[in-house]
């Protein structure tokens, strides 16, 4: 699927849900990402699995928002907002 996200960024998604593990590969700013569910208080969140930087998809319902995760400064920042399928 594809979610379009503010400034009109379209971000293509494939969600693979297997018996052990669910996965989303995501194709943003020239790369395609293979992220892993992470836990999450509500929806669904995906990540790489370290503690290093790597981006960060989060579903929230229909909503969804991209993150870059700074692994040395522990934060999180928003690069795509109110993402929506497409």
């Amino acid at each position: 699927m594809t979610y379009i996200c503010d400034r009109d960024v379209a971000v293509p998604v494939v969600y693979v849900n297997a018996p052990d593990t669910s996965l989303a590969v995501i194709y943003v700013e020239g790369g395609q990402y293979l992220l892993y569910s992470e836990p999450a208080a509500s929806g669904a969140r995906y990540g790489w699995p370290s503690d290093g930087s790597s981006y960060v998809w989060w579903t929230k319902g229909d909503d969804a928002t991209l993150y870059w995760k700074d692994g040395s400064a522990g934060s999180e920042t928003v690069i795509l907002s109110g993402c929506k399928p497409g």
